[in-house]
């Protein structure tokens, strides 16, 4: 394969990139410290930082103290000069929140579920919130499916969807980078930046959902997607008998919400177990409106009778909506703030 040679452009944009993530991780910083941190010469940095001080990218933050010299000019990233749109699609529902370059969100609301629909009816809902928003410049979307870099791969009852490279068709439509992402891989990434104990985890994020249970995997920091893109799908893995875990679930005949039978609990003590004989992981997570803390120490109570007890992880719940915004919210801020392309 021929070697790829970086152009100008390639080297403009990991500047600006360099810049804006060094601002908004320090808050402020003069040009001697982002020259010295970004190992590019003064006159360059110089000449950014006043280009994208006309743009309105940058601000003034003050002088620094003197040290007997000239004081040094400070500079901070204007988090609403740029903003990102993180939407998920659901069954019942479509949730969306507009963030700037902090994550900090700006607008949330919901409306009626966009699946039953076609790409088209999701690209006008889009098209109304940019219409209205137009700093916007990257959009996270997440999908109950398999994803491979942008194409919905297996997406059950959702014919509409099946098979069809949904990032590129956004891309087209409105020229902006897009993110398609699974919403179970979206929570694990969530959950994870806020609320992880350990460093390079390992986390398994379980969620029975409206479309069927599935699953989003860490292990040691990092997303596994699997050789097709189609790992967490546990629905598919097997029981007992001819039943698989969603077989065995039966949530057409489900306890109500935070509550489980025995056949219940059995089938997701398997899961745990499973999960604990493959992975090892960390931690655990289950969505908060499906599980209570009685609940998890009965799982965890039988699960030990699978697999002995001393490897079995943490068990908890969490805010699954909040940790799949979340997810997609810091998707979308990692191609906003790299400038990524539509090309690329």
């Amino acid at each position: 394969m021929k070697e790829r040679i970086a152009t100008p452009k390639d080297r403009s944009r990991l500047i600006y990139s360099g810049i804006r993530a060094a601002l908004l991780t320090h808050g402020s910083m003069t040009k001697v410290e982002l020259s010295r941190m970004l190992g590019i010469s003064f006159p360059t940095i110089s000449k950014f930082l006043s280009d994208m001080e006309s743009e309105g990218e940058l601000v003034t933050a003050g002088l620094d103290e003197s040290s007997g010299g000239r004081r040094a000019q400070r500079y901070a990233y204007n988090p609403d000069h740029m903003l990102g749109l993180a939407l998920f699609l659901e069954k019942n529902e479509t949730h969306y929140s507009i963030f700037n370059c902090l994550g900090e969100a700006k607008e949330q609301g919901s409306t009626s579920s966009l699946l039953e629909g076609d790409a088209e009816k999701l690209a006008a809902y889009i098209a109304e919130i940019l219409a209205r928003q137009p700093r916007i410049r990257a959009v996270a979307v997440g999908i109950p499916g398999s994803v491979n870099n942008g194409r919905i791969i297996f997406i059950p009852c959702y014919e509409a969807y099946h098979d069809f490279d949904l990032q590129g068709y956004l891309e087209t439509r409105f020229r902006i980078p897009v993110v398609i992402e699974n919403d179970m891989n979206a929570a694990v990434l969530g959950f994870n930046e806020k609320k992880s104990e350990h460093v390079n985890p390992s986390i398994v994020y379980l969620y029975f959902g409206q479309n069927g249970p599935g699953a989003g995997i860490l292990v040691n920091g990092d997303i596994v997607r699997g050789s097709t893109f189609f790992a967490g799908e546990v629905s598919f893995l097997p029981q007992y008998e001819d039943r698989n875990f969603t077989q065995a679930l039966d949530r057409a005949h489900a306890s109500p919400p935070g509550r489980m039978n025995e056949r219940e609990l059995d089938a997701v003590s398997r899961m745990v177990a499973s999960c604990t004989a493959i992975l090892n992981p960390h931690t655990i997570v289950f969505c908060r409106d499906e599980v209570s803390e009685t609940l998890l120490d009965r799982i965890a109570e039988r699960s030990a009778a699978y697999v002995p007890p001393a490897h079995l992880p943490r068990l908890t719940a969490s805010d699954w909506r909040q940790d799949y915004l979340d997810g997609l919210r810091s998707l979308g801020l990692h191609r906003m703030i790299s400038g990524a392309s539509i090309q690329e």
